[in-house]
């Protein structure tokens, strides 16, 4: 008697940061659905700072005892050629490439006015080139194959906004337009390219600074959500069974949000042109119902996990 066939059976993951939370999660989900993985971390800390091989080689061992299959890397998504060797292994060790999932990231929360070259660099080196570098090398194989799944991180610092994290909030909305990018013009290859937005208790997430009550209270909430929500709608938009593609997706414990994309909200004309004055006077009035707020994550989600 046959067994039923995992969603992912036959397929090949590469996910980035894969060594902890989220990306640890993802690895173990890909690979109980029945995909190959190559756990890719460099191991450093949330700064982004330091090598550690540990992280990976153990969740590659959890995947092996449960009986599935997986190789490590431990490179940086920063390098070009780093990211070309991770597909190159992808292929020589598991044998193919169909899912890559950007996970990987670091933090250097800093007010605007205190943040440095290095603070901005960094962070954007990692989210947003790394995200691109991975996802050059395997859009070849994709295109070869006439088939295969994006997921990026992104985040509601992006999305929505948040205080000290200006270098952090341009990475994430900057994925969410290589992602719209890739899927665009990758749909005629058959590539899907998707975003997630997490809400989850990390590592990452565990630097949050507590200045106040407030504060205090939102990391309480945070720590109710596990990070293992998040990889069932990761596992599902790579299967074969999903056709979606340049969306944004929210998960926070058991909810999964549809997020919004940038259209226009209203618009004014004048037929003999507009002058800094009638600006003033007509356009921005005229609009100013529409204007969003100075919001940050927690006041748009200002509701508890559910």
């Amino acid at each position: 008697m046959s067994s039923k066939k995992k969603l992912l059976e036959g397929k090949v993951a590469l996910i980035t940061g894969a060594g902890r939370g989220i990306g640890r999660d993802f690895a173990l989900a890909f690979a109980n659905a029945g995909a190959k993985v190559l756990v890719n971390d460099l191991g450093g800390s949330t700064q982004g700072e330091g090598r550690d091989q540990i992280p990976a080689m153990e969740v590659a061992k959890e995947i092996e005892d449960m009986g599935g299959t997986a190789s490590t890397n431990f490179d940086s998504v920063t390098s070009f050629s780093a990211a070309q060797n991770m597909v190159n292994q992808a292929l020589s060790e598991l044998g193919g490439l169909d899912i890559v999932i950007n996970n990987a990231g670091i933090l250097r929360d800093v007010i605007f006015h205190k943040m440095s070259e290095e603070d901005w660099d960094s962070v954007l080196s990692v989210h947003l080139k790394g995200s691109f570098n991975v996802s050059r090398a395997s859009a070849t194989v994709f295109r070869k194959n006439q088939a295969g799944s994006f997921i990026h991180m992104t985040s509601t610092s992006g999305l929505i906004g948040n205080f000290g994290q200006a270098n952090y909030a341009a990475a994430k909305l900057g994925i969410v337009g290589l992602s719209k990018s890739i899927a665009l013009d990758m749909s005629k290859f058959n590539v899907k390219s998707n975003c997630i937005t997490p809400f989850a208790w990390s590592r990452m997430i565990g630097s949050i600074p507590i200045n106040d009550e407030k504060s205090r209270e939102r990391v309480e909430k945070l720590k109710t959500m596990s990070t293992d929500k998040i990889a069932p709608i990761a596992v599902a938009l790579c299967s074969d069974q999903s056709q979606v593609t340049g969306q944004i997706f929210g998960v926070r414990n058991n909810e999964i949000f549809l997020m919004s994309q940038s259209r226009p909200l209203k618009s004014v004309h004048r037929s003999e042109g507009w002058t800094p004055e009638s600006v003033l006077e007509h356009a921005i009035p005229s609009m100013k119902s529409e204007f969003y707020n100075l919001d940050r994550s927690a006041d748009v989600f200002s509701w508890d996990p559910i």
